[in-house]
């Protein structure tokens, strides 16, 4: 029988601490390249599917938990999107590539031009870089585990990775909700992917007092 992971719940709240901050919104048209340092957003898939209709990442055998939303060139305050500079947008094969970790080709075509056009890399590189990222961070077993949705603290998966990945700090994770459901982990990482303190503007946690953690069921 499973262990159940509504244990581990009162000793993760007690690693962290509450903090609340707007997000600035983005600069297009800036070039290419220029900005601070990353922010690579995990999106828990569960949550996604339960209120999006999108049969390629939600199909029931797929069982995705968390997966790459993107790696997001930042400034220290505000972030560029969509720049100038660029070079060659990726091939169907390149974004096809990236389905195991980001769920879909059309999210990782999505996350190049939004956000890989201001790295300063190639596609190729932005993808290579994108997937070290992701594989850098160790995604908590405990809550793949899960046989079943439950509210909880968004804090309870801040601990969570806090605790799988001990050179993360609390300064540098961030858990967003949205619907009511816990959504994304975000976590701060200098250009070379070192953990770094997040800016002002992305350390901001979902404010609820609770919310929804979808198992990933069968």
């Amino acid at each position: 029988m499973r262990r159940s992971p509504y244990l581990l719940i009162p000793a993760l709240l007690a690693l962290v601490l509450a903090a609340s901050q707007p997000r600035a919104e983005g600069r297009a048209g800036t070039p290419s390249g220029v900005f601070d340092y990353y922010v690579m957003a995990l999106s828990w898939s569960p949550g996604y599917c339960a209120t999006a209709d999108n049969p390629d990442q939600c199909a029931p055998g797929r069982r995705l938990g968390w997966i790459l939303h993107g790696l997001w060139p930042q400034y220290e305050t505000g972030y560029p999107r969509d720049c100038a500079g660029a070079g060659a947008p990726p091939s169907r094969r390149q974004t096809a590539a990236m389905a195991d970790i980001m769920g879909t080709a059309g999210l990782a075509w999505h996350e190049w031009q939004a956000h890989g056009t201001c790295s300063g890399l190639s596609a190729v590189d932005y993808f290579a870089l994108s997937r070290r990222a992701f594989q850098s961070v160790t995604r908590p077993e405990v809550l793949r585990a899960l046989d079943e949705d439950v509210r909880l603290p968004a804090r309870v998966i801040e601990a969570a990775f806090l605790e799988a990945n001990p050179g993360l700090g609390a300064e540098g994770v961030t858990v967003t909700c949205r619907d009511n459901r816990i959504r994304e982990v975000r976590i701060c990482l200098t250009k070379d992917l070192a953990p770094r303190p997040c800016g002002a503007d992305v350390a901001r946690d979902c404010s609820a007092a609770s919310a929804l953690f979808d198992a990933i069921g069968d």
